[in-house]
Formats: structure tokens, sequence, C-alpha cells
């Protein structure tokens, strides 16, 4: 389809549009390999984006480049509660989350790829796209680009995976959020603690989650939720008694997840994290996941091999977005048998171990564990998501 020359088109190995977590891990990875890359941005950094910003021990396995620069609060302590009233808490005697905010995360990460090798240009649009059989031509800004490869990390809405006719297979949920300053909000229990309240938003749950000077408030459900969350958000923050009035920066946004089995590339296209569906059905986070999927990506790209990619994606992603997938219809359905759960002896050891990474899957917990775990998981089977 490009089979010509021209010396005006700029050429890089790899033009990878959108620069949050996913696209910068994957720049980061790609540039330390040798690759020439271009990394581009829509927005102009640095910029906020609607997210918990917890980064768990799992993801912190697989990230790139040393985060601690930019975490402000360390949680190590959980508590879960039903409905707003039956209430557990429960402490990791290691840190299970460092959370940050993603106006700070990102662009710690984009001055990662660039130090790398990458070169980095925010505030640009990425259009235009031609996918041909030698690699994709697109119009950033006002500039024409050519790459070999073509990585979508530009989100739940992005341009890539509409170009390259991928995006099916995702079932979406929503989330909204908002912060509290620490005026408005005592701080004393959410020191080094997690809140999530479960059985508040059909599909989901609600958190307050500790950082630098607020606390972020938010909930998260079913896509068909969406009218009814700025309702569900006034009444955790009623809960937790603060003003609803006092919440800042509220802002909602997709949560697509991905089937399994769903396609994450064609070609020379590869897609990673939200791009690809890849958020946790149960928690709602994705950095995890964009971590995984960059390495992933970036290493099918050097190897010159990207159809190996979603096989790789799989193997390293799927069996825990199964036992996911399980979990999150039976806290649907069941939040106070979760709660029960979370009570039993080895439970609680075992989600924080999920959480740190020290575990895989849930089939390795403890054996004081598996009995409530199981019932959890029969109790999953016979429930179907209403989103």
């Amino acid at each position: 389809m490009f089979g010509y020359y021209d010396r005006t088109v700029e050429r890089f190995d790899v033009l990878v549009v959108g620069a949050g977590p996913a696209g910068s891990a994957t720049a980061i990875h790609l540039a330390r390999a040798g690759a020439s890359v271009l990394l581009v941005d829509r927005a102009r950094f640095p910029r906020d984006k609607p997210c918990g910003g917890g980064l768990t021990g799992r993801a912190l396995r697989h990230v790139p480049c040393d985060v601690e620069p930019v975490v402000e609060h360390v949680v190590d302590r959980m508590v879960v509660r039903v409905g707003y009233g039956p209430t557990i808490a429960r402490r990791s005697p290691q840190s299970l989350i460092r959370m940050t905010q993603r106006r700070r995360l990102d662009l710690h990460l984009g001055e990662q790829a660039v130090l790398a090798g990458a070169a980095f240009r925010d505030g640009v649009a990425a259009s235009e796209l031609e996918i041909g059989d030698d690699g994709v031509r697109a119009l950033v800004g006002s500039e024409t680009v050519h790459a070999s490869f073509l990585v979508g990390a530009d989100g739940a809405n992005g341009v890539v995976a509409r170009a390259a006719g991928l995006g099916d297979g995702i079932v979406r949920g929503v989330a909204l959020e908002g912060n509290v300053s620490w005026d408005d909000l005592a701080r004393a229990p959410y020191e080094e603690t997690a809140w999530v309240e479960l059985g508040v938003v059909p599909g989901g749950y609600g958190w307050v989650f500790p950082k630098g000077d607020h606390a972020n408030l938010g909930v998260g459900g079913w896509m068909s939720e969406g009218p009814s969350l700025r309702a569900r958000l006034d009444r955790l923050a009623r809960a937790h008694r603060a003003d609803p009035s006092a919440l800042q920066a509220v802002r909602g946004h997709r949560l697509p997840m991905r089937e399994l089995g769903a396609a994450a590339a064609r070609g020379r296209v590869l897609l990673v994290g939200d791009a690809a569906g890849l958020v946790d059905p149960l928690s709602g986070d994705g950095i995890y996941e964009a971590f995984v999927s960059a390495k992933l990506a970036a290493s099918a790209i050097v190897a010159a091999r990207p159809e190996e990619y979603e096989e790789a994606l799989s193997t390293a992603l799927d069996r825990h977005a199964g036992s996911s997938w399980k979990a999150k219809r039976a806290a649907d359905r069941y939040p106070r048998a979760c709660l029960w759960a979370l009570r039993a002896p080895g439970v609680f050891g075992a989600v924080a171990g999920l959480l740190r990474g020290d575990l895989a899957h849930p089939s390795e917990a403890r054996r004081l564990a598996r009995p409530p775990l199981r019932v959890l998981s029969r109790l999953a089977r016979g429930t179907t998501h209403s989103g």
C-alpha cells in the first residue's frame, strides 16, 4: 500500500498512540530495545485522568521504572462494608497499594519514555490512519508519519481500534469519581486504608482512597447504571460524613472489560491497556494489565512477530480475568456472602496475596481459605450480568 518513498514523511519503527500507563510503558520497553518510537497523545501534559490511582503490588512487579517519586500514600489496610452496614477491617503485614494521581503518574512515565530514547509529542492528535501491509501512515498534528508498527494505547474510545477493525468482545462499565480535601473529610479513618463499599451499585462498588492532600471517592458499575451514578456518589459522600457539595473534579469514565478471547491485534496493529479492554472485571483497575500488555506488545514487535501477541496476552491474563469475572458476579449478587468469606480464616490473606502479586490465582490460596472461596465460585456460576 505504501510502496513509494517520500522524504517529507517522518519514519519510525513504532507509532504509539496514547501516553497513559500502557502507552508510555510500551514506549519505554521498545526504546530500551533500540526501536525508534514516536509516542503521541492529544492531551497536553500534565493532564488528569479519572482513575482511582492505585498501584497494587501486582502492578508494581511489572512497572518499567521506579514510580516512588509520584506515590502519595501507602495502603496496607482495607475496610469492606456491605450496603453501608456490616463491616470488616483487615490489615496486611506488607503494603497492598501505593496511591498516586494519574496526572503525576502519566507525566512521570512519559518523561521516562523520553529518557529511554522515545520521541514524545503531547497536545497533538493522531488522525487519518491508513493501515497497510508494511505498517501505518498517520497524520500526527500537521506532520505525516510512517511507522512499521502501530500500538493503540488510546483508551476505551480510541481511534486505533476503530481504524483497525478491532474492539469487539468488550463489555463496558462506567464509573464516576470526585475528590474531597482533607479539610472537608476527617483524615484519621483513611490513613493507610482503602475503603470498599459493596452492594451500593449494581455491577460494581464504591470506594474511598487516600491521596496526598485529599481522598478520592468513586462509584462504578454496569454501563446501564450511568444515569444513577451522581446520586450514588452523593450517597457515598454522605455515608463518609462528607458534604457532596465538597466534591471537586467530578468526572466519569468508561470501564472496558475484555471478554476472554476477544481480539487485541490485527496485522501490524496491537492494542494495549484500556484500548484492548484490559480492565479487571472485579476491581475496575487496569494498571496491572496496562503494564503486562505493554511488555508483551513490545516483545512481539521487537521480535517482529506481532501474530504471537494475542496468545501471549491470553496466557498472561485470561486465567486471572476468568476468576475476576466469577468474583464480580458473586460480589454483585451476594455481597453479604463475600463479607462472610472475608471473615473466614485465610481469605483476607488470599486477597492480600492477589493484590501484592504473591498469588497468581485464587486456587493458590492456602487450604484454610479454599472452602469459602469455593462457595463464592459456586454462587457465581448461577449468575449473569445485566449490564
